[in-house]
């Protein structure tokens, strides 16, 4: 298969996708992978044959590059190496049958794994000769738990010491970065040495190395390994073949497997534009976030809003939607008649002002992002936009004129009361619940279309389970992010809390000035007495200081770097709350263990609301 520069054979391996292999084979061809590694297990499930699967393949136009595993290859026991080689016979029967003539081969991690690199390389030896002969070839790994072989090094020893053209080695991310390993001495291997190429990403944890691998493991671009270096270091040492990925996943192995792959080979897509120095490079920030209301809480919406300070600015010509604006912050307020009937308001889109919004829509599609369905009426801002895992449309926007301004489709209210203001002075982020089996993917969203950095990944215990969070931002000088929430575990129907809660953070610069300019029916959530106590014990604060802030609900936090001043509304409708910021001094991240504490006092009001 012959591709453009920089362009390279994508393929996944089988194991990475939930459902039969036939689920498997369709997702992958349909996501526009080029071939797949076939799992062992896939195969030995499967009621097709290996010539049925090899034929079925050839239809969805997917090639089988690669059959895995095979596991305990050497062994102290010479007539156990025997039956091992008689057991790999029988695997290269298989592969011709399934038209493909690599396999990849573990490192031994059983009791009987050879300890002298030089019989280990001569057994290796061995299989390349009944390798060879069957016109086969073996890409030998090393697992990063192997009994002798674990590192990737180790593994280029043995294969160079076997010295066997049908004997090359097969580099594995996860095995080689959750290591530690470096990749600088790949100079050394011999491109045509190098026979394939697996692609991992993982979270860092501090846990036992194959339990992290069996379950971890995330698409490149979702986790915390620099996979474009990696890469990078691998092609020019000389590979020359596909960049394939290898996932275990418990989540993964849940989800529908067509999305799984898309999201897969995006982020294949993703990795490349790195390796190709493509990344996003414009700069953007919030022009608005759009909330959703339904006719029975648009009174409630607009009384929040105009309690912190906000006032009505504009209304879209021909859409039931208003502006309400303070300082650089705007929130569109829509009406949607046909939301479901209940007090549901929603945060339904984040507009983000683009120096060229058509091309950011562009590279969003060219990552698999499908642009989003609008219906535009004649004349109105025909605005480009695609649909974030998470559920939130985002829109590419301009404020400097032109046909992409927002602005063009509204009337300036009149007179705007700008006495109402109450000091918020911008969008901090928003903070939303990713669907459970999506969560990875919205990373990879943020991250490859958006050009979002992470910020902060943290996992904190909430009153119902625990709650993982990760917080995104765009480079400076916006600073503008999106905070990805949700529970480890999907959580029952049973727990008071807000099922789906979704919050705006505004930004000022002196929250006990902004806070003071309240009315006294401002939604502001009710902090119990227990924090400031035990505030004021953890940090040693002067008594007054903590009056004051228990005074306004106000929570604290603290680093060597600066202050961190925050304060919360109760929630509106049944899902989305505000927050305001202030940051003293540089401050970085935020103070996650007053989570737990938010929570719990959102559920509480609810509660006595319930009473009420």
């Amino acid at each position: 298969m012959t591709l453009a520069p920089h362009c390279h054979v994508k393929t996944i391996a089988t194991v990475c996708l939930s459902g039969t292999l036939e689920d498997k084979l369709i997702a992958a061809a349909h996501a526009g992978f080029h071939g797949i590694e076939l799992f062992e297990p896939d195969l030995v499930a499967s009621t097709s044959s290996p010539k049925q699967i090899r034929e079925r393949c050839e239809e969805l136009g997917l090639q089988i590059v690669l059959y895995q595993p095979f596991r305990d290859l050497d062994s102290t026991d010479p007539q156990q190496f025997q039956r091992n080689l008689s057991r790999l016979d029988r695997k290269f029967d298989v592969m011709a049958e399934l038209g493909v003539d690599l396999i990849l081969v573990c490192s031994n991690a059983s009791a009987d794994a050879v300890a002298d690199m030089d019989e280990l390389a001569a057994q290796l030896r061995a299989a390349g000769d009944r390798a060879g002969r069957r016109g086969m070839r073996i890409a030998y790994e090393a697992l990063a738990w192997g009994r002798t072989v674990d590192l990737w090094r180790q593994s280029w020893e043995v294969v160079r010491r076997a010295d066997h053209p049908a004997v090359g080695l097969c580099l594995d991310s996860f095995h080689i970065l959750s290591r530690a390993s470096t990749v600088g001495e790949l100079g050394d291997v011999p491109g045509d040495k190098i026979f394939f190429l697996q692609l991992a990403d993982a979270p860092h944890k501090d846990m036992d190395v194959l339990q992290w691998s069996r379950h971890y493991r995330l698409f490149p671009g979702e986790g915390a390994f620099d996979l474009v270096a990696f890469t990078a270091a691998v092609l020019d040492a000389g590979y020359r073949g596909p960049l394939s990925l290898e996932v275990f996943n418990d989540v993964f192995r849940q989800s529908s497997p067509v999305r799984t792959a898309i999201d897969a080979v995006r982020s294949l897509g993703a990795l490349e534009a790195g390796l190709d120095g493509h990344r996003p490079q414009q700069q953007i920030d919030a022009a608005f976030v759009e909330l959703t209301a339904t006719p029975t809480n648009l009174a409630s919406a607009e009384h929040a809003l105009a309690a912190l300070g906000f006032s009505r600015s504009a209304t879209h010509r021909s859409k039931k939607v208003t502006a309400w604006t303070q300082a650089e912050a705007t929130i569109l307020l829509t009406v949607a008649a046909d939301a479901p009937e209940d007090d549901s308001l929603a945060v339904a889109a984040i507009g983000l002002d683009a120096e060229d919004p058509t091309g950011f829509a562009a590279s969003a599609e060219g990552l698999n992002v499908a642009a989003l369905p609008r219906v535009v009426r004649p004349g109105e801002a025909d605005l480009p936009a695609v649909a974030a895992p998470d559920g939130v449309s985002i829109f590419f926007v301009s404020t400097e004129g032109g046909g992409l301004d927002w602005r063009r489709d509204f009337d300036l209210v009149p007179t705007i009361d700008t006495e109402a203001s109450a000091g918020i002075t911008g969008l901090d982020h928003v903070s939303v619940t990713a669907p459970f089996d999506r969560y990875d993917e919205s990373v990879l969203f943020y991250r490859s279309v958006l050009g979002m950095r992470t910020e902060e990944v943290a996992e904190y215990p909430g009153p119902y389970g625990l709650v993982r969070s990760h917080l995104l931002r765009v480079p400076q000088p916006s600073r503008f992010g999106v905070a990805l929430n949700g529970p480890l575990l999907r959580r029952g129907k049973w727990s008071p809390g807000v099922v789906n809660p979704q919050h705006i953070a505004f930004t000022t610069d002196d929250i006990f000035g902004t806070l003071s300019t309240f009315p006294a029916d401002a939604p502001i959530l009710q902090i119990p007495a227990n924090y400031y106590l035990d505030l004021q014990a953890r940090l040693n604060l002067a008594d007054h200081f903590v009056a004051d802030l228990q005074r306004r609900n106000i929570l604290y936090d603290c680093s060597p770097d600066g202050e961190y001043l925050h304060a919360y509304t109760t929630v509106i409708g049944s899902q989305v709350y505000f927050e305001i910021i202030e940051r003293r001094g540089d401050y970085r991240g935020r103070p996650l263990a007053d989570g737990p504490v938010r929570m719990a006092a959102h559920v509480a009001a609810r509660r006595a609301k319930a009473h009420t």
